[in-house]
């Protein structure tokens, strides 16, 4: 009887970034990969074709985490991939000086590798922070990506 030697890499949960929708059934404001980037619909039609086609669904999605727009079309019975997203609100502690966030979990967890966002959002964010407003930034997570995409004050404490 030989010895069984098992060696795993990795020990995570083994679920994937995706899982497969039938494209008929995917609706506006929900999320479909489009080009292999996790987006938003944002707009779908659905056009009838010739007598042995197949009935097609244009799709128009707004990347999540770059805010680029990304357009598809395919046959209202193929399936297309959808991500788990993710999503996490999480308290301010701080801002370093090379722009990494301090946010902490409703467990008590510190996490440190997370940026300040770019553009309007992240001015608004260090504005916010450095007029002493407690905030809590929404965190979204898919395909192994994470960025906040929205900050508002905690009135948690206020209760």
């Amino acid at each position: 009887m030989a010895e069984l030697d098992d060696h795993f890499e990795t020990a995570d949960s083994g679920a994937s970034n995706t899982y497969p929708m039938q494209c008929s059934a995917l609706r506006k404001n929900g999320f479909v990969m489009l080009k292999s980037r996790p987006c938003k619909i944002v707009e779908m039609s659905t056009s009838k074709t010739g007598k042995h086609g197949h009935a097609k669904v244009h799709m128009v999605g707004i990347d999540i985490f770059t805010n680029k727009k990304y357009e598809d079309i395919c046959p209202s019975t193929h399936n297309m991939d959808v991500p788990n997203v993710k999503r996490e609100d999480l308290q301010l502690i701080s801002i370093s000086d090379d722009s990494f966030l301090t946010l902490m979990n409703e467990n008590g967890d510190l996490r440190e590798d997370l940026k300040v966002p770019e553009g309007e959002l992240g001015e608004q964010l260090r504005s916010d922070f450095d007029s002493g407003k407690d905030l809590l930034c929404t965190v979204l997570k898919a395909c192994d990506e994470e960025c906040v995409i929205a900050i508002k004050n905690n009135t948690a404490l206020d209760k």
